[in-house]
């Protein structure tokens, strides 16, 4: 493969849009990642997303790391100030995430400000780095007398080692600037040197640090980072945490990862190291770990999955739960979790080239990723529940019954939102030697080898996406994703339909394209109703609403006289969508016909004989009355305040 040689001194270059994956050209993969400024979103719905994230969320994330003392303490590692360290071991993290959205949302759009502020946070840490290469600043300041990874299962060590190095390798591919890949070379060189079959033999209890090695080795070329990464994978599950004295399970740590079924243990942790794994095998060719990883993809998404495509089941630890535990109030679904769920599906894409994946990462996007941001970009959730109780109490830090936050004391998941919409382009599309992929519809320009096309959609509004071809070198193949929510798409070539539209299954019209041909996709937009599976306990009996790519949620400021924890569904009645441009940043609304009590009334005992017969302590149920229920898509509820809401709905008998 061909190496990138980092320069004697960090300098900035030509800005390039996001590449987060960039397989070596000897990884087997189906497909491949669009070269850097190959992909661009312009305009839509994702446009402004990011357009919030880089102008609000990433400027303001400088100073919400101040605040929280993560500079600080690099600057007591560096030994430019004097003091103890403050918050979580993990907190160096938290910088580097954000580094590393810096870094693509200067290639997105070139500030000044930005490169300073990137120019000045990686000379921090480049002071605070040991000679040997050893950097952790809360480690060095707080535990300094303890010595490293003296406790990996928590000490998350080479879990901000990890971030370090992706962010690293953003700084190099979007602004040119190798200042921050010297640090990350120092670092990985001193795991080569620290770690390994015939070193110490140990794995940190949070992985991450798989994907980041795998990175760098396409980046820099050193064969000895890939097989590091390829160790790592490889030495979990065989008791390794244990020897701490902690339980496996949590650390994904139970069952070596090739022999795995499903996912397990702490939800973020899984996913991490689930994606970190097939960055291996598609480096090193390693079919098997493929086949492992695609089966725990499959069991994950059919018994450990919300709706949303939420993940993490459990408020205690953070964790999945067992196959169809999925509760609604108390579910977590971090999100962190998303963006490892989409980062996991979007490296399987290029695996495998199977669109599945591509629909798991149109369902995170869409439903579990963004729920988790306000729509001005700068308060966060740190968990995604799909229900909130009338009257629900602020109990602790990360409950969203505080709304959506503009830190945590944990505060993980912003600069990890930051960082995945400054590289949202670079999940778009793909290419091939046959041509280019389109496997999620935004508006912006995307460009393969054979040719190029804009894309122009109203998409999730709206299901028409006109396809135009801007350059073209010979015969070539343009694919084109069909969700299965769609059930009648059609599909046009120059106004000629194409035969043989399946939901599901991709779309692929080849030719010798002209400049300025069009392809038109229509997809069906109907309003579906999905029950859960019989097993999923907390949503027996009750209905939720999906229409295109989105998952809707009924919110309390939207509903007249009656309340959110009383309504009833009448699932035989029509559904009716309406676009408001007012609300929301403009949405789609959806009214439905149910039932709620005339009066809200809490019985003496809430539960009823069937069949009738009261007993001395159960009332009869209150009287119903006919209402329209309005849902709003899930993604945008508490942003009007924080009320019950609700994504599963009981159905009226």
């Amino acid at each position: 493969m061909t190496a990138t040689a980092p320069s004697a001194v960090g300098t900035a270059g030509q800005p390039r849009t996001a590449e987060p994956v960039r397989p070596s050209g000897e990884a087997r993969v189906a497909l491949r990642p669009l070269a850097p400024d190959a992909a661009r979103i312009t305009g839509g719905f994702w446009a402004l997303r990011q357009d919030r994230n880089g102008r609000d969320a990433i400027r303001s994330g400088y100073e919400q790391l101040e605040t929280a003392g993560n500079f600080r303490n690099l600057r007591i590692a560096a030994g430019v100030e004097e003091g103890e360290a403050v918050g979580p071991i993990f907190m160096d993290s938290d910088v580097y995430k954000w580094l590393e959205a810096v870094a693509w949302e200067y290639g997105r759009q070139p500030a000044d400000d930005l490169l300073e502020l990137q120019r000045q946070v990686t000379d921090l840490v480049a002071r605070a780095q040991a000679e040997d290469g050893y950097i952790d600043s809360v480690q060095q300041v707080r535990y300094h007398d303890q010595g490293r990874y003296h406790d990996l299962p928590w000490s998350h060590e080479m879990y901000c080692a990890g971030h370090l190095f992706q962010a690293a390798v953003a700084q190099s591919r979007a602004t040119g600037d190798t200042a921050l890949l010297h640090v990350a070379i120092k670092l990985a060189d001193h795991l080569v040197r620290t770690f390994g079959e015939d070193k110490r033999h140990d794995v940190d209890g949070h992985p991450v640090v798989e994907m980041g090695l795998v990175e760098l080795y396409r980046e820099t070329g050193r064969r000895e980072y890939l097989d590091l990464a390829h160790y790592f994978v490889d030495a979990r599950g065989h008791g390794l945490i244990e020897r701490y004295g902690k339980e496996p399970t949590y650390f994904s740590d139970r069952v070596p990862v090739r022999e795995a079924e499903t996912v397990e243990g702490h939800a973020v942790r899984a996913v991490y190291l689930a994606s970190g794994a097939v960055d291996v095998a598609i480096e090193t060719g390693d079919t098997e770990l493929i086949e492992a990883s695609e089966r725990q993809f499959a069991s994950m998404m059919a018994t450990k999955a919300y709706i949303t495509g939420g993940l993490g089941s459990r408020w205690d630890m953070e964790a999945f739960g067992d196959p169809y535990e999925l509760p609604t109030d108390r579910g977590y679904s971090e999100t962190c979790a998303a963006i490892g769920g989409v980062q996991w599906a979007w490296r399987l894409l290029l695996a495998t080239g199977k669109p599945v994946y591509a629909d798991a990462i149109e369902r995170l996007l869409y439903n579990a990723f963004i729920a988790g941001v306000s729509l001005a970009g700068t308060e966060y959730f740190y968990v995604n529940p799909l229900q909130l109780r009338d009257r629900a109490h602020q109990d602790e830090n990360r409950s969203p019954a505080h709304g959506r936050r503009g830190w945590f004391d944990c505060a993980c998941c912003p600069p990890n939102i930051m960082r995945t919409f400054a590289s949202l382009d670079g999940y778009v599309a793909t290419q091939s030697g046959e041509g280019l992929q389109l496997h999620q519809y935004a508006t912006g320009d995307y460009a393969g080898e054979r040719g190029a096309v804009h894309v122009e959609t109203t998409s999730p509004w709206d299901g028409t996406v006109t396809v135009t071809v801007t350059e073209s070198t010979g015969e070539w193949s343009l694919d084109l994703r069909v969700p299965d929510w769609s059930d009648a798409t059609t599909v046009t070539v120059g106004g000629e339909a194409v035969e043989g539209v399946q939901a599901g299954q991709p779309v692929r019209v080849t030719r010798e394209f002209a400049v300025g041909d069009e392809v038109t996709v229509t997809f069906d937009m109907s309003v579906h109703l999905y029950e859960a599976d019989a097993r999923i306990d907390a949503s027996r009996g009750q209905v939720a609403i999906e229409r295109g790519p989105l998952v809707f949620a009924v919110e309390q400021a939207d509903q007249d006289g009656f309340r959110v924890d009383d309504v009833l569904v009448d699932v035989d009645a029509a559904i009716d969508a309406e676009y408001r441009a007012d609300l929301l940043d403009g949405i789609t609304v959806l009214h439905l016909q149910g039932q709620a009590p005339a009066e809200h009334a809490e019985a003496a005992w809430p539960y009823r004989r069937i069949g009738g017969g009261a007993t001395t302590v159960a009332e009869p149920a209150p009287a119903l009355q006919a209402v329209t229920i309005t849902a709003i898509p899930y993604y945008a509820w508490a942003n009007r305040g924080v009320d019950a809401m609700r994504v599963w709905l009981p159905q009226a008998r």
